[in-house]
């Protein structure tokens, strides 16, 4: 995120000023006013039928009600017991009608949490501390949470981008297992684990995809066995510099990259795929990074927000 925000601050003026005239000329844009710079992942809430935004530095979520014809998000969540994290990844369980939040410390690393809440009244089900400091005990070692997936029994899984494993939880949020494997930590340079397991979704078939965002591997995850391997990409295409991921059908999957959104296909169950399609347009500048399924669609949000008053802009993602 801060390599991101730091290449966007040396882009010319005048570049930045096209790119967002070229927003409003993308007829899948969904534009909206927002309370803050920043906001980390967008998720389709089909229950309501609107969007939710993970808020960051304010550990909040916000709804954006589609339709109206000056969208501005609402403030639906701000965890005070958060304070000082950043609400970052998030996902819709729709069988329980609630939302799991990851949070984290993104500048000092210290803490990393998970919590659930009512999509209806917004009281929180759960909050587990994953690592740092609870109940005067600090744990050592760095930390980062970063996004979240769930299967069809509640369980939830949380990627730690920067120690490079997988926590699991019940429905009640009860810790039971980190997930950890060898091939999760990259050995192709120094900083080749600074931003490691990163977007993570369940498959209906009983197992994880995870994507380590500088090594570019994608991998699949057996929750029974935590058996670990690292998926073919039999074409030759990088997920290098992959971030979210959305599973659009068993066989499909979306990579939510800042500079392209691949659709990647698998006939075999996982163990090898191919990058099929390719989606670069989009407001580049803003910098993608999660995605989201609506009716069908995908919809692809960004971390950056433009303009006085400020904004923020979810596009789809045209294969």
């Amino acid at each position: 995120m801060i390599v991101s925000l730091i290449l966007i601050s040396a882009v010319p003026l005048s570049i930045l000023t096209s790119l967002e005239l070229s927003i409003t000329r993308n007829p899948g844009i969904i534009q909206y006013r927002s309370h803050g710079w920043l906001r980390e992942c967008a998720k389709w809430d089909s229950i309501h039928q609107r969007f939710l935004v993970s808020t960051m530095f304010d550990a909040g979520i916000a709804a954006i009600d589609i339709g109206k014809v000056q969208m501005e998000e609402k403030v639906m969540l701000r965890e005070t017991d958060m304070a000082g994290n950043a609400s970052l990844g998030i996902t819709i369980d729709e069988d329980r009608r609630q939302i799991i939040v990851v949070f984290a410390d993104v500048v000092g690393h210290k803490h990393s949490a998970v919590a659930a809440y009512d999509l209806d009244t917004w009281e929180r089900n759960y909050i587990t501390h994953l690592r740092g400091v609870e109940e005067g005990k600090e744990e050592e070692g760095v930390t980062m949470a970063d996004d979240v997936a769930i299967d069809s029994n509640g369980n939830a899984y949380v990627t730690d981008t920067i120690s490079n494993e997988i926590w699991k939880l019940d429905s009640k949020g009860n810790l039971l297992t980190k997930i950890r494997n060898q091939a999760f930590k990259q050995t192709n340079g120094l900083f080749s684990n600074l931003i490691g397991l990163n977007g993570i979704v369940y498959h209906p078939d009983g197992y994880l995809l995870v994507i380590h965002t500088i090594g570019g591997d994608l991998f699949k995850v057996d929750v029974t066995t935590e058996d670990v391997k690292v998926v073919e990409i039999i074409d030759g295409s990088s997920l290098k510099m992959g971030d979210g991921l959305v599973l659009l059908s068993p066989n499909q999957l979306v990579v939510v990259a800042a500079t392209s959104v691949k659709l990647l296909e698998s006939l075999d169950g996982w163990k090898t795929s191919k990058v099929t399609k390719i989606h670069r347009s989009g407001p580049m500048h803003r910098v993608a990074t999660s995605g989201t399924v609506r009716d069908g669609k995908v919809y692809i949000s960004y971390i950056v927000g433009g303009g006085f008053p400020r904004t923020h802009v979810i596009t789809e993602a045209v294969f």
